[in-house]
Formats: structure tokens, C-alpha cells, sequence
């Protein structure tokens, strides 16, 4: 089904403009929203300037997908569930806790970056004291990670939720069958978040897979499947609000497809007007939700011009500052490459995590996902 969100007429400023009533969000939950999403547009558009520069290697790119990833995200307790991340995960990590200084430290490979210490290519992200798992880098694992996650969380009665998002490509993988079969036969706090761009690298989703909606594949395993316009940032959060509710009480994991847009090649290292037509394109970038999100504010009365320009040019400084500041950091010490990759002493033990960047939060005893996990089967047995 498609989710659809409300859109009310104009009132009065002192009274609110009831946009998001029907859902919960107040004018200043929409304009936290939408000002999450400038952040992280600017912050992708700086890594592909940092690129082209020859300062950051590699750049994989969200624009287009800000607005379902930041409307979902939301649903979650920070510090309390647990997110496990894409490579276009950006939105979604920050809205999830993460910094600009932070996703800056990974782009620059530093030493003090969460995401690995300067270990993993950029894409990567992670961050323990946010309870984001590492992003995986075989594609489509990572539903594996939640559903086990999501596990624990039910052994221990934590009244936890995992979230996860991938691609539609990724979705064809024999990893997410398993994952959601077995999320689904256990009834696991999980939600499985598809942004669907059209394409996987090159082929496009008319190509594979042969049904229109990848939600649809939902019933084969008895579980929910729900398909929104990623571009609708309301629908969005109704949609994700619905998911992360019944995964809380109990009702079993869903399969919830954003239709989002695809505004860059796939990365750094693609050039897509080699398979796009211009037509195409020009189409897609008429529809960027940024803007489109931006509209339905200012129609609403919840926001004006001279509002978005002093937002756009805070973001600017937020995003200036995290890349003057990631880019000062000392790089890491050779010496300690393998740190955190091989175990190390008693079972369980590794070598060391990465250090946290300065000013982070300390994890939680017993955050680490590994650890919570093969608890919760003892605690179970």
C-alpha cells in the first residue's frame, strides 16, 4: 500500500499550522526535520567538492534519500534502539545522533573517527555511543546484524527496535531472505527500511526484480509490507512511525520501500550519464524532496524565506566547521592498523576499539552488539 500524508490548509501562526498534527509533529518537530535535512544536503555536496579535490578518495552519495531517511529515523529512541546502516546512510545516521564532525573524521580516515579510526573506506559509518553497527561491506548482510540484534533485544525484554536500509539491488541477495524469514517466524522488533532509487549501480529496478514493489515480497513471509513516496517526507514519518510501533509491541518485523530518487551517480567512481538519459534526470531533480519539503513549509505557513536563509546559512557554518576541524585531526599511527580486526587474548576480546572522537559520549557497558548478543542466548538457554 501507499502511505499518504495529509496536507492542511494555512493557519495562523500563533496557533500552529497543524501540518503534522495528524501524525504528532509539531511546527518545531517539521522545521528540525527539514533543517536536518539542508545539514545533510550541504555535507554530501562538501564530500563531493572534497573529492573532486583530491582530499577525501571516495564519495557515495544520499541526495535524494534525505527525506525518507530522516522522516523514518526519527521514529526511533535514540540511545536506546539500535540502527544499523548503508552506505547512502547519511540522514539516517545523523538523524540518528551522529555529527557532521563525526561523518567528517570518516571521510578524512582519522584517527579519532568512530566509524573504524580511520580503517574503513568512507560510506562506512558506525558509531558505538549512538548504537549504530558498523556498515557492512558484503551487500545486504547487514538485515543479518538487526535480525540478531532484534533478537537479543527480545531474549532480554530491553523493549528495543533494530532498523536497517539498503538498496533495492541489495534486496535481491540470499542474505535477506534468511533474515527475514527468521525475523518473521520469531516475531523480532525489526524493521527493514528499502530506499529504492530505481537502480542498482546501473541496472535499473525494472530490470530486477521482476515485481514492482520489493514490500510486496512481505506476504510470502506473513509480516507487513508498506511502499511510500520517499519524496512525501510526512508519509514518511507515518509510515515509520506505524513500522517502529508494531515492531515495539510485539507485531513482528516490516518491509517498508521508500521510493526515494537517485540525484548523483552511484558514487564518485560512476559516471550514470553513461546509462541515464538527460530527460531522466532533469525529471528526477525536479522532484528533489529538499526544495519539495521546503514548499510545503512555506505554503503551511511554517516557514518563510528569510527563516530558510538564516537555516541554509547556519548549516554552512556547521558544515565548514566539521571539515575544518576533521581535516585538522591526526591521522592514524600504522603501527595500530590492526586494532579492533583480529581477536585478540580471552574469547571475546579483541584488540581495542578506535578512539572516540574528542567530546563523544562514553559507550554503555555492554553495548557492544557481539557481546549483547551471545548474552542473550545464555540468558535464554
Amino acid at each position: 500500500m501507499v502511505a499518504k500524508a495529509p496536507v492542511r490548509a494555512k493557519k495562523p501562526a500563533d496557533r500552529g499550522s497543524g501540518l503534522g498534527a495528524d501524525v504528532g509533529l509539531s511546527d518545531a518537530d517539521l522545521l528540525e526535520m527539514y533543517r536536518m535535512m539542508v545539514i545533510t544536503r550541504q555535507l554530501d555536496e562538501r564530500m563531493w567538492v572534497l573529492n573532486r579535490a583530491g582530499k577525501v578518495p571516495f564519495v557515495i552519495s544520499g541526495q535524494g534519500h534525505e527525506g525518507a531517511q530522516v522522516a523514518i529515523t526519527r521514529n526511533l529512541r535514540r540511545g536506546h534502539d539500535w540502527f544499523v546502516p548503508y552506505y547512502r546512510s547519511i540522514a539516517a545516521v545523523m538523524t540518528f545522533g551522529m555529527t557532521p564532525r563525526e561523518i567528517m573524521l570518516a571521510q578524512f580516515a582519522k584517527a579519532v573517527d568512530p566509524s573504524s579510526g580511520g580503517r574503513q573506506m568512507p560510506g562506512h559509518y558506525g558509531a558505538a555511543h549512538h548504537n549504530i553497527l558498523s556498515t557492512s561491506s558484503p551487500v545486504g548482510t547487514q538485515i543479518l546484524h538487526a535480525v540478531g540484534i532484534a533478537l537479543a533485544a527480545k531474549i532480554r525484554g530491553t523493549d528495543q527496535v533494530a532498523m536497517t536500509s539498503m538498496g533495492e539491488g541489495a534486496s535481491n541477495q540470499g542474505d535477506v531472505h534468511e533474515g527475514l524469514n527468521f525475523a518473521a517466524i520469531q516475531k523480532l522488533p525489526v524493521v527493514l527500511m528499502i530506499e529504492n532509487n530505481g537502480y542498482a549501480i546501473s541496472v535499473p529496478a525494472r530490470r530486477a526484480p521482476t515485481i514492482e514493489n520489493v514490500a510486496d515480497r512481505a506476504s510470502a513471509y506473513g509480516i507487513a509490507g508498506v511502499v511510500v513516496d520517499g519524496g512525501d517526507v510526512l508519509a514518511c514519518y507515518k509510515a515509520g512511525k506505524e513500522a517502529v510501533d508494531r515492531a515495539r509491541s510485539g507485531g513482528g518485523p516490516t518491509i517498508l520501500e521508500a521510493k526515494v530518487l537517485r540525484l548523483t551517480a552511484h558514487s564518485s567512481d560512476d559516471q550514470q550519464t553513461k546509462y541515464r538519459p538527460s530527460e531522466e534526470l532533469a525529471e528526477e531533480k525536479a522532484r528533489d524532496p529538499v526544495p519539495h519539503f521546503k514548499a510545503q513549509l512555506i505554503d503551511a505557513g511554517v516557514l518563510d524565506e528569510e527563516k530558510d536563509g538564516a537555516l541554509i546559512a547556519e548549516a554552512k557554518q556547521i558544515i565548514d566547521d566539521a571539515t575544518d576541524w576533521a581535516e585538522e585531526q591526526p591521522d592514524p599511527d600504522p603501527g595500530t592498523a590492526l586494532e579492533s580486526v583480529y581477536p585478540t587474548g580471552e574469547p571475546g576480546a579483541t584488540g581495542g576499539s578506535p578512539p572516540l572522537a574528542p567530546g563523544s559520549v562514553e559507550p554503555p557497558a555492554g553495548s557492544e552488539s557481539a557481546e549483547a548478543i551471545s548474552a542473550a542466548f545464555k540468558e535464554g538457554a
